[in-house]
């Protein structure tokens, strides 16, 4: 090897860079480790988890700024950490739908149009099945309406947008204004998620848009409050000022409609008293059809008259149906009209918006809005406040007007929230101020439509703009509401259409897994080196360890994300680099046989074996490369550190390994590839493959059928991935059944499954349950439905809380949970499609490029296609009967993936080898060609398969939430290294003779044979 001072010279500075980047993450190691310390000393006990959480964070914040080692501080090292990913740390990762559908009502002024509704309508429903963004199919139904005009001054060319659309233009010409003006305020939504995000306190936040559908993605490692961020992240910030009424000027009003509601509440009760008396019949002579018939009429009687209020109230038991569901009155001149139970919101809102109750309403006070305020802590009460609303439903002051906001404490020590208003907010907030002093009334301060203050003015119009929201916040409240009101509000709602949340104690779990897999991986390997080739191997594992350095360094550096598929991706990477070494022992083996001289047989070893480890590491990285594209979460990950895995193996195993090995044997030392126990392992090997390829082929298509009639009657497990809905890895005291489990949860959501997740007392619970449906509130709801139902199964005087919020000591309830909106499932299917397939023909242009005919290509891709059809029907075939999980989900693909590439990997290296052959052996039959070939690759075909197989059986063993994955793996390397040798080499084979290539044998040699 030339240049070898060189290359010495760059792997060492390249290892030291990659010590640098590696202590940032050991220094926050030591430091976190001391705050851990510090918090237990201080808060000691079961239950003082969040105290210790809240005294770790107060230390780490103390000592942020400290040097800890040359200049380096905690804040500085934790900023250059290896980012560890949620499964790793725990935390929440979302992706936010931005409604298109509001910006465009925005944009059209919230129009009336029939025409715009109608086609707002239709596009609603075409999304439930479409794959295109929301705002082509907009364009294709609005298109569809006859004379329908985007122009229209009732739609987009309004006042607003009078600079950008007029009047004449037309649709195409509209089009493309809207697409930006939509593009810009998905922008603007992205930068007030990521303003809200960086001010929330979060290590290594990741926020990012998702193409050009609206989607953004937030992944926040670590954090523990999960519906603090929901909140933070979905709220819209809609800030208003508004009038409100005093409570003596609506009580007219409710008096009335109480008085209209238990009207309809008599009717109700004569109408029963009817049916009963009609029905008290003698029930030999009773038509049973015609007692149906009157109780139906009776019913329908009761549900027109109670409108939507009919399933929450007892109206048999009713005297006064809206005054007793009041909890206590407003005073007198204040803006409270009355206080009601949290449970009775809903009914007591319904009654109050009921069409014929608002009918109710003087003409001055037609336009009243009711609104509930802000709940104080702990409280089950709720205050009813009636805004001044106007025809357009427009306040008179709005948060756009909010230049700063702080969190701060009032005279009394309460936490309150002051704003800064710029000039044209300023101006108006005096003149609504005076009104309110000389009217000695109030201005309701609104969010999000919540009521969080409504106070007086006593000393005058307020000029300079300076306000301040009071409520009972927290200080966290206080700082969230400041954060948000600062960095503005979202131009429209933002949906969680799918999340993850992992609890920090399953990521410490994880971690230990994932180290324990790690590190029994690596020592199998070592040994197996050693056993095998002896020094040489020794060499190899030098060379190997210098390469995990080199992996982790460029994570570090990179700051790349480590996730537990990303470790996977490493441990798989060690076998790959086992295989590079593997490929160069094994030619410097035959040289040596062939009877050249140490020296010349090195040379020539590495010399030969480059072209098929590059070729097999190409292959292996192109199917990485479109893994790390089209991939999400894990899969990205996992594809990181393969491509990361692949550049260093190649630079370790070509030149670090060669340095080692040059670097023994230049004072004429002996060294032996092999071992007394493997010197002439596989020496003599005369295989006759081709021989056997229609046993092969009988085999494989007996196996594919089988596969193929599973598939096609029982199908395969489909993840919440592939089919949306939600998920739950729930954790128990005691071991549980899980068919017991899933009878109780089927009876609370209709559909549901209940599965043994790694141990007997966890199960991974899924429900399609309200799939369609969105919102903080349907979330709740189904976390309530799944703490109720399974109330058997936990532990005595687990709270609501403790089961779905974690601390790091988490042992029982939810550990992790996830989300999946039937859209977002529909493009994670066509995703995982197009990958598939994009890498299937990109492997086939790359074979056909380097081999330079299409038989090489077709045989590679037949076995890929044979590989993935057996994994797939095992999985079919086993799932209903395994103890571990066997989802297809977006793991998986990227497992099917892995497949491809080590499965193209091993065909490759034989194609090679074959290519070789034919320029060597001119003279030789193909069949003694290809045979020869299989036969001189055998031992490595073996042994690199050996090797993986250990790794991999090794996460299977210890990193119980991967063992689906590593279970396909483990089918995938099977099938791969049978297939390179039965199935892509014959096909090649059989193709290349059907079409008729010439053999170049003797005819003498022919006959012989």
């Amino acid at each position: 090897m030339q240049n070898k001072g060189i290359v010495r010279i760059f792997a060492i500075l390249f290892g030291l860079v990659c010590i640098y980047q590696l202590s940032y993450t050991y220094l926050t190691y030591t430091k976190e480790k001391e705050a851990e310390a510090y918090a237990i000393q201080k808060h000691p006990g079961e239950d003082a988890s969040r105290l210790r959480e809240v005294a770790q964070r107060v230390y780490l914040d103390s000592i942020g700024k400290e040097e800890i080692f040359a200049g380096i501080s905690y804040n500085d090292a934790k900023d250059k950490e290896l980012n560890k990913g949620l499964d790793l740390e725990g935390g929440i990762n979302v992706i936010l739908q931005i409604s298109v559908k509001d910006i465009l009502k925005g944009l059209a002024n919230n129009s009336k149009d029939p025409s715009f509704n109608q086609a707002l309508l239709a596009t609603d429903e075409l999304q439930k099945d479409s794959q295109n963004n929301y705002i082509d199919d907009f364009f294709s139904e609005f298109e569809k309406i006859p004379d329908a005009k985007l122009a229209s001054p009732d739609i987009f060319a309004n006042k607003n947008l009078s600079d950008d659309i007029i009047y004449d233009m037309t649709n195409d010409q509209v089009e493309p204004v809207l697409k930006k003006k939509i593009d810009e305020s998905i922008a603007s939504a992205f930068e007030v998620l990521r303003k809200r995000i960086d001010k929330f306190g979060v290590t290594q936040p990741n926020i990012q848009r998702l193409g050009e559908s609206g989607r953004i993605l937030v992944e926040l490692p670590g954090a523990k409050d999960i519906e603090r961020v929901r909140s933070l992240v979905t709220s819209t910030a809609q800030l208003e000022f508004w009038d409100v009424y005093k409570s003596e000027e609506m009580f007219s009003f409710l008096f009335s409609a109480n008085n209209l509601l238990k009207e309809q509440t008599d009717k109700v009760e004569k109408i029963k008293e009817n049916v009963e008396e009609n029905t008290e019949v003698d029930s030999t002579n009773v038509d049973t059809t015609q007692v149906d018939s009157l109780k139906t009429d009776a019913d329908a009687a009761i549900d027109d008259l109670l409108a939507d209020a009919e399933d929450s109230t007892n109206v048999e038991t009713q005297v006064n149906p809206l005054f007793d569901l009041v909890a206590g009155q407003g005073g007198q001149g204040g803006p409270v009209l009355v206080s009601v139970l949290k449970k009775n919101a809903d009914q007591f809102m319904a009654y109050l918006n009921d069409p014929k109750v608002r009918a109710l309403l003087p003409a001055e006070q037609r336009y009243a809005k009711f609104a509930w305020g802000k709940a104080e802590k702990d409280s089950e009460i709720l205050d009813l406040y009636a805004i001044k609303g106007n025809r357009d439903n427009s306040p008179e002051l709005s948060g756009g007007v909010i230049t700063d906001a702080r969190q701060e404490f009032n005279q009394v020590g309460k936490v309150t929230v002051t704003m800064q208003m710029d000039g044209k907010g300023a101006k108006k907030w005096e003149e609504m101020t005076g009104r309110a002093f000389t009217q000695r009334s109030q201005i309701a301060v609104v969010l999000d439509n919540v009521v969080y203050s409504a106070p007086g003015v006593t000393t005058g119009a307020i000029s300079g703009g300076r306000s301040e929201i009071t409520g009972d916040f927290s200080i966290e409240e206080g700082q969230d509401l400041a954060n948000v009101l600062r960095a503005g509000k979202l131009p429209a709602s933002a949906d969680i259409i799918q999340s993850e949340v992992v609890g920090p104690s399953l990521g410490q779990e994880a971690i230990d897994s994932g180290i324990m897999s790690f590190a029994i991986a690596l020592v199998l390997i070592l040994i197996w080196m050693i056993f095998y080739y002896g020094k040489a191997g020794a060499f190899a594992d030098v060379a190997l360890v210098v390469n995990i350095l080199f992996i982790f360094g460029v994570l570090a550096g990179l700051k790349a994300v480590l996730t537990l598929p990303g470790i996977a991706g490493i441990v798989l990477t060690i076998g790959m680099s086992v295989d590079a070494n593997v490929l160069i022992f094994e030619r410097i083996r035959e040289e040596l046989a062939k009877g050249k001289s140490q020296a010349d047989a090195i040379k020539d070893g590495f010399s030969n074996a480059l072209s098929s480890i590059l070729d097999a590491n190409i292959t292996t990285g192109l199917t990485g490369l479109i893994l790390l594209i089209i991939g999400t979460g894990p899969i990205k990950g996992f594809a990181t550190t393969l491509l990361i895995g692949i550049l260093t193996s190649l630079f370790t195993a070509i030149f670090v390994t060669r340095l080692f090995i040059d670097g023994y044997g230049k004072n004429g030392k002996e060294l032996a590839f092999s071992t007394g126990a493997t010197k002439n392992l596989f020496k003599n090997v005369n295989i006759d493959f081709l021989k056997k390829r229609k046993v092969a082929y009988a085999i494989s298509l007996v196996i594919i059928l089988a596969g193929a009639g599973s598939l096609a009657t029982q199908g395969l497990d489909y993840g919440v991935d592939f089919v949306g809905g939600r998920t739950y890895t729930v954790r128990f005291a005691k071991d549980v059944v899980p068919t017991d489990v899933e009878k109780d949860l089927i009876a609370t959501f209709e559909s549901a499954q209940a599965k043994i997740y790694g141990s007997n007392n966890q199960l991974k619970i899924t429900t399609k349950y309200k799939v369609d449906e969105t919102g903080e509130e349907i979330d709740a709801e189904i976390s309530n439905k799944l703490y109720t139902a399974l109330q058997p199964y936990l532990t005595d005087g687990l709270t609501y809380d403790e089961f779905t919020n974690g601390d790091e000591d988490k042992q029982v309830g939810i550990m992790r949970s996830m989300k999946v909106g039937p859209t977002i499932a529909d493009d994670i299917k066509q995703a995982a499609f197009w990958s598939v397939l994009g890498s299937l023909i990109v492997v086939f242009m790359y074979i056909l490029l380097r081999f330079r005919r299409w038989q090489f290509s077709l045989g590679a891709v037949a076995a890929v296609f044979h590989d993935v059809l057996i994994v797939l029907g095992i999985f079919s075939l086993t799932y209903k009967f395994m103890p571990f999980n066997m989802e297809i989900d977006q793991a998986f693909i990227a497992a099917i993936l892995t497949v491809i590439g080590y499965s193209l990997n091993d065909t490759v290296v034989v194609f090679d080898r074959i290519r070789e052959f034919f320029k060597e052996h001119t003279g030789w039959s193909l069949d003694k060609n290809v045979n020869g070939a299989l036969n001189s690759t055998l031992s490595r075909t073996l042994n690199t398969s050996l090797t993986t197989l250990l790794v991999l059986i090794a996460i299977f063993i210890f990193a119980v939430p991967l063992r689906g994955f590593m279970f396909s793996l483990i089918i995938g390397v099977l099938v791969g290294t049978y297939s390179s040798l039965f199935i892509a080499t014959p096909i090649m084979h059989d193709t290349i003779r059907k079409v008729g290539l010439k053999d170049k044998a003797p005819k003498e040699e022919e006959k012989k044979k």
